[in-house]
């Protein structure tokens, strides 16, 4: 058996075995056979939430399956593709998705599963465009659930690997169109913060790029819905910034030829609604993230609680991003109920500092509800989150019908969702069998024992 780690770096996973099939039929076979398990996407989380100690199942070699629907406007597609190739080929025939994450790296199950998103005052998250989903359920059978069709469907698609395999979905998509991407430095905080809605919706999608030291915000990034003949060159200045000469990565000294076309030229929106293009890696993995998302309403009060910390920040910090979302329904999606903000953090590899100061960090947006991207670092459990999510309880109903034995849960699960009672895990079943939190999640204070439980591997960081 090989070390397997993720992306990053900071996580060993501890499978007893790891399979790689290449048919669907043979996936059912593993699952229906394993006492426990756990499906691997691109491996771009944190934390330890797709981590077991029993089967892991990387769906990387199953057919890589695009099947486009023109006249329904859906694309069905295999749960291990990956955005960038997904946008490539919605683009070949004519269509696209109304969003993309910042990395076309990542795979559609794995982001829609985590609620991962993109950005834009009007734009849900990736999973708000999912109209069916097939999954390879504990027993080994395929199921294939539909919006509209299943009443608890709106629990089902935001699932945290906790109900199935997801090994095919059926996403909504529109005709394709052009996108330009201009980029401003410098804008003064006070004009930010004195028309932060206007900022954000300035544009089909706005990303603010921060270090949280000094007044103003190093970056805007503003993506404009346009022609593919958009000759019209930027505005000078936008909201007291001034408009970019050259490409720039966000990361301030970091080359920007692995970032996706800037300087207002139009282009295909698969190759502008990413910040990353597909054919570059955007770092060697060295880098840990965060992100927290707090409703639109304390959008300003939030940025404000978080530049008080810049002191602490600073020495940790690569840079921070923020970004818009439009409300949805989905039970464990970050912006159920509530349109918000991502406070984004891309830290440093210092992971016992990061660790450290995420209590603090996290300390400071409770006030405001702020909801932890589930695929990243953070010390939250259970008992909060459930304060956060008014329908984690029902989710935890439905894992209970779809999965009665527990096989999909592991520790994260267990300390994010099915841990409701203070100082005992408990659940009905199988891992969720009433037992005593050990000693470091009684503490609380380590985001990676939300994530690596100290399993880093060897000599890393």
């Amino acid at each position: 058996m090989t070390t397997e780690h993720n992306w990053a770096g900071n996580l060993v996973y501890r499978q007893e075995r790891l399979e790689r099939p290449t048919e669907v039929h043979a996936l059912q076979e593993i699952v229906a056979a394993a006492s426990s398990v756990r499906a691997l996407g691109s491996r771009h989380s944190f934390n330890d939430i797709a981590d077991t100690t029993g089967t892991l199942v990387s769906l990387e070699k199953l057919p890589s399956d695009i099947r486009v629907d023109g006249a329904g406007r859906t694309v069905s597609v295999s749960g291990a593709v990956r955005y960038g190739e997904l946008a490539a080929e919605l683009q070949r025939q004519g269509f696209a998705l109304a969003n993309l994450a910042s990395l076309p790296h990542i795979s559609v199950a794995g982001a829609v599963a985590t609620a991962t998103h993109g950005s834009g005052n009007r734009n849900g998250n990736l999973a708000t465009a999912v109209a069916a989903i097939e999954f390879v359920t504990a027993s080994g059978d395929l199921r294939t659930v539909r919006r509209g069709e299943d009443a608890d469907f709106g629990g089902m698609v935001v699932n945290l690997g906790a109900l199935g395999i997801m090994t095919r979905l059926t996403l909504d998509i529109e005709r394709s169109f052009a996108v330009r991407q201009d980029v401003y430095t410098d804008l003064p905080w006070a004009r930010v913060l004195g028309n932060f809605e206007e900022i954000t919706g300035a544009a089909y999608s706005v990303s603010l790029f921060t270090d949280w030291a000094g007044d103003t915000v190093n970056q805007a990034w503003l993506k404009f819905r346009t022609s593919a003949d958009d000759g019209a060159p930027a505005a000078e200045a936008f909201s007291g910034g001034t408009r970019a000469e050259e490409p720039l990565h966000p990361v301030p000294g970091m080359s920007s030829v692995n970032c996706t076309q800037q300087l207002g030229v139009p282009g295909p929106w698969s190759d502008r609604l990413a910040h990353f293009r597909l054919a570059f890696t955007p770092s060697s993995g060295a880098e840990l993230q965060s992100e927290y998302l707090v409703g639109s309403e304390h959008s300003r009060a939030a940025i404000d609680a978080v530049r008080s910390l810049a002191p602490k920040l600073a020495p940790l910090l690569q840079i921070s991003e923020i970004r818009t979302m439009a409300a949805d329904r989905l039970w464990l999606s970050s912006n159920y109920g509530r349109s918000g903000i991502g406070l984004h953090f891309t830290w440093k590899p210092l992971q016992r500092d990061v660790e450290a100061f995420l209590p603090e960090l996290e300390s400071s947006l409770a006030p405001f509800a702020a909801r932890p991207h589930w695929g990243k670092l953070f010390t939250g459990q259970a008992g909060p989150l459930e304060r956060l999510y008014p329908r984690l309880a029902d989710f935890r109903a439905l894992a209970d019908d779809w999965d009665p034995q527990g096989k999909f849960r592991n520790g994260f699960l267990e300390r994010t969702v099915f841990a409701h009672l203070p100082g005992v895990l408990s659940g009905s079943h199988g891992p969720s069998a009433r037992r005593r939190w050990p000693r470091w999640a009684r503490s609380g204070g380590c985001a990676a024992r939300g994530g690596t439980r100290g399993r880093r591997r060897p000599g890393a960081w």
